[in-house]
């Protein structure tokens, strides 16, 4: 960005957190680590720690529109997100003033309570927050316990909030993203749907971990920062979800309570040199265990994609390949972004199903292979190429692609490894996937030791 371009434009409507954990601050930290200009207006001052909160202040909502409006008349907002507004006096105030400039790309996280218990939205402005502020929002943010304040629907099951979702659109917003994080189970799930008809299902690993306060301020922010971008909604949920999973698995604990998450390593920055700091570990392994007898006729790679991958270039392998020499598995190039699309056609492709891992490589195909993949507790699926549609054939490089999402949609889940046994002119093959290019190398070296058991 060259010093006289202005970055893109977020205004947060919230209140403070004085333990610096949710609130405007993890907002404005949000926006900062994405590359867009951060502004802000104070609906309330909380006294608040990692234990909870200790007092409110609201601040007079006259004094809550005047900020707003002094921030759009001049600096301007490419989106504005709604956190903490308190009282039905803040919310109408809010909402009037946003709808005085118009304010298209809102997204409005209807704040009820804190971490640890204390009421952030008093019940006589739900009323007000359903009437004045849902049917301006491009996309309202509900947690379950949120969803079911504003829907009065009891959220147990998947069906109940497939529900939920409808009745929440029904309020008004153009989109709704209903996330899963108070539910119970290893995988997060958070559902989007639109107006338009468009609905999607977000999954993601559980963290396990107590810190995790600002979940939902720095997701809402993360949405907002990507819309200022120009993504569309679903490319900026899906975006700021991958970001809110890398603050989450660096949260740190901060006081007796509950710690703040760390935006900091989901910036696209800190992720791109972790992707390559991962790649160069997992090529020592590869060194040291020289899994060389499962480099394939058309050699290896191993890739690793950023949170959120959208293109190419958000993925990383070695220019080149790893290939066979003198009996040692070889590299030509250090890792670099973009260097093989074949590689990150997979992962994109798995990245959008939802699937949790980032890092993939290639060995030869063989049923010992597969076996030993099993006997190295790796879950393994397969796919025929002869099942491949027309369309998808004549499409250069869209088989890995069509392949991984076939595998992915027919299971449910994402395997470690998934194979194909081949067409005329292709070498079969198996591609074993990891979180991360390390242990994608250490599950390669297992199942290369596997083999030689094996024999």
């Amino acid at each position: 960005m060259r010093p006289d371009t202005v970055p893109p434009r977020v205004l947060t409507v919230a209140g403070s957190d004085s333990g610096g954990g949710a609130g405007i601050q993890a907002d404005l930290r949000t926006f900062a680590l994405l590359g867009c200009h951060g502004s802000s207006a104070l609906t309330a001052v909380t006294a608040q720690n990692s234990v909870g909160v200790q007092g409110v202040f609201p601040v007079d909502p006259e004094a809550v529109g005047a900020q707003i409006r002094s921030v759009l008349s001049d600096i301007g907002a490419d989106a504005v997100k709604t956190g903490m507004l308190f009282s039905a006096e803040i919310v109408r105030s809010v909402a009037k003033a946003l709808g005085e400039h118009g304010v298209e790309r809102l997204v409005v996280d209807p704040v009820m309570v804190a971490k640890g218990g204390a009421p952030l939205l008093r019940e006589d402005a739900r009323e007000a927050l359903v009437r004045d502020l849902l049917p301006r929002a491009l996309l309202v943010t509900p947690n379950l316990p949120e969803a079911e304040v504003l829907t009065g629907i009891t959220i147990r099951s998947e069906a109940d909030r497939y529900r939920a979702v409808d009745r929440l659109l029904a309020l008004g917003p153009r989109a709704v993203l209903l996330k899963g994080g108070h539910g119970q189970g290893a995988v997060v799930l958070d559902l989007y749907a639109d107006r338009d008809g468009r609905q999607e299902a977000f999954r993601s690993p559980r963290v396990d971990t107590p810190h995790t306060h600002g979940t939902g301020c720095t997701l809402s922010s993360a949405i907002a920062a990507f819309l200022a971008r120009g993504e569309d909604p679903v490319a900026a949920v899906r975006r700021a979800r991958a970001f809110l999973h890398e603050a989450i698995r660096h949260a740190y604990p901060l006081g007796a309570g509950h710690g703040p998450t760390s935006p900091w390593h989901g910036s696209p920055l800190v992720a791109r040199a972790g992707v390559l700091d991962d790649l160069w570990e997992a090529w020592e392994i590869l060194e040291a265990e020289n899994p060389v007898d499962l480099v394939p006729e058309v050699q290896s790679n191993l890739a690793q994609a950023v949170p959120a991958a959208a293109d190419p270039e958000d993925v990383a392998a070695f220019p080149g390949r790893i290939v066979r020499c003198a009996g040692r598995v070889r590299r030509l190039e250090g890792p670099r972004f973009g260097a093989s699309r074949h590689m990150a056609k997979i992962l994109l492709a798995s990245a959008r199903w939802g699937s949790p891992f980032q890092a993939v490589m290639n060995v030869r195909y063989g049923p010992e292979v597969v076996e030993a993949c099993r006997a190295a507790g790796l879950r393994v699926e397969g796919f025929s190429r002869a099942d491949e549609p027309r369309e998808v054939k004549s499409r250069e490089g869209s088989t890995l692609e069509w392949g991984t999402l076939q595998v992915l949609e027919r299971c449910g889940y994402a395997p470690d490894a998934i194979y194909d046994t081949g067409d005329l002119g292709k070498e079969p093959m198996v591609r074993i996937f990891g979180e991360t290019a390390p242990d994608v190398a250490r599950r390669v070296a297992a199942v290369a030791r596997e083999l030689t058991n094996a024999r």
